[in-house]
């Protein structure tokens, strides 16, 4: 065993990037959530995303028109999900189920013909100086543009819901659909905008696995990466900056595990690649010990009276 082999400074570089799809993922589920609904195909959303996005990066040697692809591809997925639980009244759960299986089985027929197929690469943003601060340089402004545009996401979302009349009116939705209706509101017109912006978030969190975590499609490559977002936006208690902390925090202990792998530590590999989701759920558990309520309308079907 030699720990000497783990850089600490290229581990903090690396788990920034390895936070970016879970963070995306659950960032766009949150907005979701906190209208009113309880979508749980994020998996399924993000492995479409993951291979739009791979279909359109290939073919057009763009990475860029890639995230843009995928973000386009989750949110037409989502649009399945809008039309079973706002116009058809279907199950949220049941749909939601659906979503996912739908989404990895449509991804695979996608993706035959791409396997083994490599992507263009995505240069690291050239941030002039501040690449070149000692140890800081490295680990904060080193990476590619859809890390930063992560954390732009969710300082948008942050600043949305607090500070805004349209993030008031999405909470007060996920509160009392009833009253907001009362009040004048579109219920199933935010909703859907909601639903699509959390799904072109998906698309974008798998396409960053496809196009840059793992340069290559394979056919279920997101491995449960939605799921974990679903679970980190209960646990944060709806709150954008928990999900930031929580989807850090899984994507350091990631990036431990393997440098850990990687230095020969005497623990089974088993123990190793379970870590990153014991130590999260522990962390949230504790933060959410403020009680924070979910929204009062979350998951139920809203019937429009006239």
């Amino acid at each position: 065993m030699d720990l000497s082999v783990i850089n600490p400074i290229l581990l903090l570089a690396a788990l920034m990037s390895a936070a970016t799809p879970i963070l995306l993922a659950a960032t766009g589920e949150l907005v979701v959530e906190r209208a009113g609904v309880l979508n749980l195909g994020v998996e399924g959303m993000m492995i479409v995303g993951a291979i739009a996005g791979f279909i359109v990066a290939v073919n057009t040697g763009s990475p860029a028109l890639g995230f843009i692809g995928a973000a386009a591809g989750g949110a037409v997925l989502s649009l399945l999900f809008v039309f079973l639980t706002q116009v058809a009244l279907a199950n949220q759960v049941a749909s939601g189920l659906g979503l996912t299986l739908f989404g990895l089985g449509l991804s695979a027929l996608m993706g035959q013909s791409y396997v083994g197929v490599k992507p263009p690469r995505m240069a690291d943003l050239d941030l002039g100086p501040l690449s070149d601060i000692p140890v800081l340089g490295r680990i904060l402004f080193s990476h590619d543009a859809m890390v930063y545009i992560g954390l732009l996401i969710v300082l948008g979302v942050w600043a949305g819901l607090k500070f805004t009349r349209a993030g008031l009116i999405l909470r007060a939705m996920g509160e009392n659909h009833d009253a907001a209706h009362a009040l004048g509101y579109k219920v199933k017109r935010i909703r859907t905008l909601a639903i699509l912006f959390g799904g072109a978030c998906a698309g974008m969190g798998g396409a960053y696995i496809s196009l840059i975590r793992v340069p290559q499609w394979t056919e279920g490559m997101t491995a449960g990466v939605g799921w974990i977002a679903l679970a980190l936006v209960v646990f944060a208690s709806w709150k954008p900056w928990r999900v930031l902390l929580g989807a850090y925090l899984f994507g350091g202990i990631t990036q431990l595990q393997l440098n850990l792998q990687g230095a020969g530590v005497a623990i089974p590999v088993e123990y190793l690649a379970m870590s990153p989701y014991i130590v999260t759920i522990i962390v949230l558990v504790i933060l959410s010990a403020d009680k924070s309520r979910a929204p009062g309308s979350l998951g139920r079907i809203f019937h429009a009276s006239h």
